[in-house]
């Protein structure tokens, strides 16, 4: 999916500069997807075994973790879908609605968590939960 897919599209799109962040799941950390992976993003690889090493139990400061894919999985499965082509077409509609404000909001939120962590000198954030 990475060569196949992922880069191509990567190519076809003005991005200058991009980090790429991936969990610590033993799937995503193989040591040919690490290569592939410094390979084509350097240094901007956030990822265990990558040149910036993801903090375990991060998802206090992972967005897509504490707020984006519980809120699209809700969606996505609203209409209990049957169907791997009912499933495609959700995720393709849910995805295609999320909102630019939304997603400011979101980034909001998580510099917000950074700007907390950097205070506390990375101690616990009990008491920070998304606010949209």
């Amino acid at each position: 999916m990475i060569t196949n897919f992922f880069i191509p599209e990567l190519n076809n799109h003005d991005v200058q500069e991009l980090w790429f962040q991936q969990d610590g799941s033993t799937c995503h950390t193989d040591r040919v997807t690490i290569e592939l992976l410094k390979d084509t993003f350097g240094d901007c690889l956030i990822s265990r075994f990558g040149p910036v090493n993801w903090p375990p139990r991060s998802c206090d400061l992972t967005p897509l973790d504490y707020f984006l894919w519980g809120y699209v999985k809700s969606l996505i499965y609203e209409d209990k879908p049957q169907m791997l082509d009912h499933l495609e077409d959700n995720i393709r509609r849910v995805i295609a609605d999320i909102w630019p404000q939304m997603l400011e909001k979101v980034i909001e939120n998580w510099t917000s968590r950074l700007d907390y962590i950097r205070a506390s000198r990375g101690s616990p954030m009990p008491e920070i939960i998304f606010k949209m």
